[in-house]
């Protein structure tokens, strides 16, 4: 595990494209919350998240709205992913896996990961309605593969089941934080939790 100076488990990521600009801090212990995409309901998201996972979120992001949310979704996850992938350094001395169920209504959704260094997504949800506000429901899978792919993630993520898209999401993206927060969590004597020696 690479803590910084002052023993915190942290990091910021800035990306600028013809698309998107987007500034990113990201603090695994401490719980801060400011977030502004431009989509409502992709912030409601992303605030569960970070509420749920006890990961701190600090982002600002510019996007391409005039064209769709795309973009913006997407480019998100690759920075936060980034983010995530600088806080936890060498990825030594944390508990590696993490799962969780949450219900939300009448939707279940799941989530296991391993923090393995190995990205990979297995995605399987069905939204019943296109859009939620500002934010197309296809753009779950794409958050979720950019963020798992540039944080070193295997991510599982499933609705077993569901009826209203906003439940189904909302459900996704808590599973998603409560496996984290596990995933995350130091272990008592700081190794590396792999055969290997490494992540």
């Amino acid at each position: 595990m690479i803590l910084n100076k002052k023993n915190r488990r942290c990091a910021a990521i800035d990306r600028k494209t013809k698309e998107t600009d987007i500034h990113a801090e990201i603090f695994l212990d401490e719980s801060v919350t400011d977030i502004h995409t431009g989509i409502g309901f992709f912030d409601h998201m992303l605030t569960a998240f970070s509420v749920h996972s006890g990961i701190g979120l600090k982002l600002n992001v510019k996007g391409d709205l005039e064209v769709d949310c795309h973009h913006t979704i997407e480019d998100t996850g690759i920075v936060l992913g980034k983010a995530l992938c600088k806080a936890l350094g060498d990825k030594g001395g944390i508990a590696r896996f993490g799962s969780f169920y949450v219900p939300m209504d009448e939707a279940l959704g799941f989530c296991a990961l391993d923090i393995s260094g190995r990205p990979f997504l297995a995605f399987d949800a069905v939204f019943p309605e296109e859009r939620i506000g500002g934010y197309d429901t296809c753009m779950t899978e794409e958050f979720m593969r950019a963020f798992a792919f540039q944080a070193g993630i295997t991510l599982h993520l499933k609705c077993l089941y569901g009826k209203n898209s906003h439940h189904i999401t909302e459900a996704l993206y808590k599973a998603l934080g409560h496996a984290l927060r596990a995933a995350v969590t130091p272990l008592a004597d700081g190794s590396t939790l792999s055969t290997k020696g490494v992540l």
